[in-house]
C-alpha cells in the first residue's frame, strides 16, 4: 500500500456543540453541580503556567490522572493516562500521594476512592462531570428488578455483573449479591465466571457491551438476551421471558458510542478506499458486526500504534482520543467514524480552568470537590472489584 500522509479533518459541528464542548448544562443527563469559588477565565493566557506552577508546588503530594477521552489541554498535566480501571489502579499504587486529582467522570473518581487508602483524598475538578450511562442505572430501580427476580423464583440463579462504568451504589449492589465488575476488555472472562456460578446473568448498565460479548464472543443467540426497561412495568418483560433468558440486559447505553450507526460504517467505506473500521464494544450490535475489529479503548490504541504505515482506519470511539491518535500517526490515515462532532459532553467538562482551580485550591490548603464513598457501599463494591481482579 502506498504511504499515506494523514491530514486530520475535524468532524462537522452540530447544534449541541456547546454541550459537547462542556459549555452549558444538560439537566436531563448531568448532575448539574457548579464548582464553588471563582474559575479562571478560559481566555487567561497564563493557565498553562499556573497549572505548571501549582502542580510543582504540590510535588509528590499530588497525582493527576487523565482519562483517554480528556482534552489535550488537560492530558498534558496527567502523570498517567488510561481507561477508568487502569487509572483507579494507578491511584491505588501511589499510596504516598495525598491528593488524587482525577480528570475523568464521577464514577471513575468513586472507584479511585474505593481502591485508595484512607489517607488519600480523591478530587474531581468539576462535579458536573458525570456519566449518562452510569446514571441510567439507579439503585432503587435495580433493587426493584431484583425483587421481581426474587418473586419469580429465579434470583438464586441470577448473577449480577456490572460494567466498570457504573456508580459505586451499583457496584455495591453487585457485591452484596455475589456478582462481579467487568471492563470492556475482560467482559467475556467475567461472563464465563458468572455462568459458572449461576444460570442467568443480570448485566448492568450497558446493554450493548453485554449483548456484543454474549453473542459475538460466547456464541449466544440474540434471542438469549432480553432487555429490561426500568421505566416499564416489570421491565417490559413477561415472566416467561425473564425465566428463559440467559442474559437480562439493563436498558442503558453510552451516549457517545450509541451515536454510531450502520450508515456511518457504510458511508466511510464508500468514502475511504480500503479503510478498516475499528469500534468500541459499547457500540450498537449491528455496528460491531459490520466493523473489522472491535475492542476496548486500550485495544484501539494498541491496534493503531501497531498498524502499518499507509493503512486507513475509521475509529468509532470518543473524538478526543481519535484526534490524538490521528495526530500521533501522520503516516496513517485515521478518521472519525461519524462525520459530526461526538465528544463525551460530561468528560469535556474537565477543562484547563477547572484543573487550575482545583490545583490552586490544594496549594492554598483547601480540598475542593472531594469524592467519597460511604463505608458500607465501598465495602461491597470492593468485593465485586476484587472478584474481577481474581478472574482467571
Amino acid at each position: 500500500m502506498d504511504l499515506v500522509t494523514s491530514t486530520w479533518t475535524e468532524p462537522a459541528n452540530t447544534a449541541t456543540a456547546l454541550l459537547l464542548l462542556g459549555r452549558g448544562t444538560d439537566p436531563a443527563s448531568e448532575r448539574g453541580v457548579d464548582c464553588p469559588g471563582d474559575l479562571p477565565a478560559p481566555s487567561d493566557p497564563d493557565l498553562v503556567a499556573r497549572a505548571t506552577a501549582a502542580k510543582a508546588a504540590l510535588g509528590e503530594r499530588v497525582f493527576v490522572l487523565g482519562h483517554h477521552y480528556q482534552r489535550d489541554e488537560v492530558i498534558q498535566f496527567a502523570d498517567v493516562t488510561g481507561d477508568s480501571f487502569k487509572l483507579a489502579r494507578e491511584a491505588a499504587a501511589r499510596p504516598d500521594a495525598e491528593f488524587i486529582v482525577f480528570c475523568g467522570v464521577h464514577f471513575m473518581a468513586e472507584s479511585a476512592d474505593i481502591l485508595t487508602g484512607p489517607g488519600q483524598q480523591v478530587i474531581l475538578p468539576d462535579l458536573a462531570a458525570g456519566c449518562s450511562m452510569a446514571d441510567m442505572a439507579v439503585l432503587g430501580q435495580v433493587e426493584t428488578a431484583w425483587e421481581q427476580f426474587t418473586d419469580l423464583g429465579i434470583a438464586d440463579d441470577v448473577v449480577p455483573v456490572t460494567y466498570m462504568n457504573s456508580s459505586a451504589d451499583i457496584k455495591g449492589f453487585v457485591g452484596r449479591n455475589n456478582g462481579v465488575v467487568c471492563t470492556s476488555s475482560n467482559a467475556k472472562r467475567a461472563l464465563d465466571w458468572a455462568f459458572e456460578q449461576g444460570q442467568q446473568v443480570f448485566f448492568l448498565p450497558d446493554q450493548h457491551l453485554g449483548r456484543n460479548t454474549a453473542v459475538l464472543e460466547m456464541g449466544f443467540d440474540l434471542d438469549d438476551c432480553v432487555l429490561y426497561d426500568p421505566h416499564k412495568p416489570h421491565g417490559g418483560l413477561t415472566p416467561e421471558q425473564l425465566r428463559d433468558a440467559k442474559m437480562i440486559l439493563w436498558r442503558g447505553h453510552c451516549s457517545v458510542h450509541g451515536r454510531f450507526t450502520i450508515d456511518s460504517v457504510r458511508e466511510v467505506r464508500e468514502r475511504v478506499p480500503g479503510v478498516r473500521v475499528l469500534v468500541h464494544p459499547e457500540c450498537r450490535h449491528d455496528v460491531v458486526r459490520a466493523a473489522d475489529e472491535v475492542g476496548s479503548t486500550e485495544y484501539i490504541i494498541r491496534a493503531l500504534d501497531a498498524a502499518p504505515a499507509g493503512s486507513a482506519w475509521a475509529v468509532g470511539t470518543e473524538l478526543n482520543l481519535v484526534r490524538r491518535m490521528a495526530l500521533a500517526h501522520p503516516d496513517k490515515h485515521i478518521t472519525f467514524l461519524d462525520r459530526t462532532v461526538c465528544y463525551c459532553s460530561t468528560m469535556n467538562r474537565i477543562d484547563l480552568p477547572h484543573l487550575v482551580w482545583a490545583l490552586e485550591e490544594l496549594v492554598a490548603g483547601r480540598v475542593p470537590n472531594r469524592i467519597t464513598v460511604d463505608e458500607d457501599t465501598a465495602k461491597y463494591a470492593r468485593v465485586a472489584l476484587d472478584q474481577m481482579l481474581a478472574l482467571p
